[in-house]
């Protein structure tokens, strides 16, 4: 299992919660056990497969449940109905759950540039593609975010709290420097930025520029300031008309 501490598990479980769980060497067995199963397990099948009683098996399931590793349900074992009452069964979730400090959002990187491959692009770059299809997704995550908090686009405090909170949740790690600056501490798409800056550092200019269009935020533009050891993007409050 790899390990991200910006992401949640199942149903808003902290993932760090869920990795922790695996700590105790009991739960592991169990858990490997059932993954390996490839079908719901009884409580009995566990306690069997780890050399534990029901009862204590029965705990360390529900306490991986609680972590978001497993989901527990009612059905017969193996397919096979029996008299009496239903089993309680438990089953991997399908969901990955990763930590990584600092947060990093390859998979966002990787989908961008997975779109630029699948799609027509009408004979364009492959490095504009990417930049276009960056924007729009920024477009969209600005978007659902003016839909939730309903920021006021024109006015800077206000608009910039509300990108650090959606920026925030995507592993920039924003904080607010001064009172017209949003720094971004955190790179998301280290240390594929190193390998081919140009480029990431322009997708990335692109979707956090996007990003700002759809909040609608005029007021904040997003400016490509490479740094080492922050993002290569900083939003600015733009100045007031003379």
């Amino acid at each position: 299992m790899t390990a991200r501490i910006d992401d949640t598990g199942v149903e808003g479980t902290p993932a760090i919660t869920a990795v922790a769980a695996l700590a105790d060497h009991l739960r592991r067995r169990m858990y490997d056990f059932i993954r390996d199963t490839r079908r719901p397990v009884s409580r009995d099948e566990a306690a069997a497969a780890a050399g534990i009683s029901r009862r204590l098996a029965a705990f360390h399931l529900d306490k991986l449940v609680d972590a978001g590793l497993l989901r527990a349900g009612y059905e017969p074992v193996g397919g096979r109905r029996k008299v009496g009452r239903t089993p309680k069964v438990y089953e991997p979730v399908a969901e990955d759950i990763h930590v990584s400090i600092p947060a990093r959002h390859p998979e966002l990187l990787a989908d961008i540039l997975l779109d630029v491959v699948l799609t027509d692009g009408d004979g364009a770059p492959a490095h504009t593609r990417a930049v276009q299809v960056a924007a729009r997704r920024g477009l969209e995550l600005g978007d659902a975010a003016r839909d939730r908090e309903h920021p006021t686009g024109h006015d800077p405090d206000v608009t910039f709290t509300v990108a650090a909170q959606a920026l925030a949740a995507h592993g920039f790690e924003p904080t607010r420097t001064t009172p017209a600056c949003l720094q971004l501490r955190n790179c998301p798409f280290h240390p594929l930025t190193s390998k081919a800056p140009e480029l990431v550092c322009g997708i990335n200019h692109a979707f956090l520029t996007g990003f700002l269009l759809g909040l609608d935020a005029p007021a904040l533009q997003a400016r490509l300031i490479p740094r080492p050891g922050y993002c290569c993007v900083e939003l600015h409050a733009q100045p007031d008309p003379p």
